[in-house]
């Protein structure tokens, strides 16, 4: 007996499709809207329903945190942005080291060939792309990559993973598809199609940069620089003179997202060997060591 239309459909569509295809079709801007207006909200029952059901579902514990309660915290926001303690997250103090920008698990890392960043088994795209400037992207031919995501239940603040002053940043106004894995490995050019902020650094090696990507039901970017980032359909730049350490925050998502740091060739990167597809990692922790030529 012939299969249904509805078996040979899924048979066919697979769950990781299925769930590529709804982001495709649902309002991805208006969803995240909505989901900000909510997270925002200091209204009590509305705040408590969020971060309680939100700290449940995900088994989030505050031992990490400054602020021990969940009852502590104003909106969905605030604790989505928690502090950590002072302690929590050690950095890698060595004159030579990068580390994570982010607590999170590796999507990829390795080396930038020519100028296309690995995104997924079989999938790249270009550093032009993801910086939306293709006089940027020269400074990252045949450089070193590691794409960071940062899981709903990860702290979700961005720090320097090297010392360098900012001086650049460029706001760039795209899509909101998921940045999981499953999306990563089903939409072509994903870092390069969804909204992000791009920071571009002088450091000892050269130009290098942090690149924070939006995603579904992100309710906003922001950094130290440019505060809170107002979204619009058009790319906005700053030019900056701030000096920051290793370590100091950058920024933070509202919501989960992903973190790509970008360092030229002569920056000479030599990743951790321990660290591949999917391994976790905390902000602080060593990524890898300069071999500057």
């Amino acid at each position: 007996m012939k299969k249904s239309f509805k078996n040979q459909l899924k048979s066919t569509l697979s769950a990781d499709k299925i769930f590529t295809i709804a982001q495709h079709i649902v309002p991805q801007q208006r969803l995240s809207e909505t989901a900000g207006r909510f997270a925002a909200s200091r209204h009590p029952l509305v705040k408590k329903a969020f971060v309680h059901t939100f700290a449940k579902a995900y088994g989030i514990t505050l031992d990490d945190y400054e602020r021990k309660s969940l009852n502590a915290y104003e909106s969905f926001n605030d604790f989505f942005t928690r502090e950590l303690t002072q302690d929590a997250r050690p950095i890698d103090e060595a004159a030579d080291s990068i580390t994570s920008p982010a607590d999170g698990i590796i999507s990829q890392l390795g080396q930038i060939e020519k100028d296309q960043l690995l995104q997924a088994k079989g999938r790249h795209y270009s550093i032009g792309q993801l910086l939306a400037d293709q006089d940027d992207a020269k400074h990252f031919i045949d450089g070193s990559f590691a794409t960071v995501y940062l899981a709903p239940s990860n702290y979700h603040r961005v720090h320097m993973p090297f010392d360098g002053k900012l001086i650049f940043s460029r706001y760039i106004p795209g899509s909101l598809f998921s940045v999981n894995n499953t999306t990563a490995e089903q939409v072509p050019d994903l870092f390069a199609r969804n909204e992000r902020l791009v920071c571009l650094f002088e450091t000892d090696f050269g130009i290098a940069s942090v690149v924070m990507v939006g995603a579904m039901i992100v309710a906003g970017i922001e950094t130290v620089a440019t505060g809170k980032i107002d979204r619009s359909e058009d790319i906005q730049t700053w030019s900056h003179e701030l000096t920051l350490s290793k370590g100091d925050e950058l920024g933070r998502f509202y919501l989960g997202s992903t973190a790509i740091v970008l360092l030229p060739q002569a920056a000479g990167m030599k990743w951790q060997s321990n660290l591949q597809h999917d391994s976790t990692i905390q902000m602080g922790k060593l990524l890898g060591k300069l071999h500057q030529r």
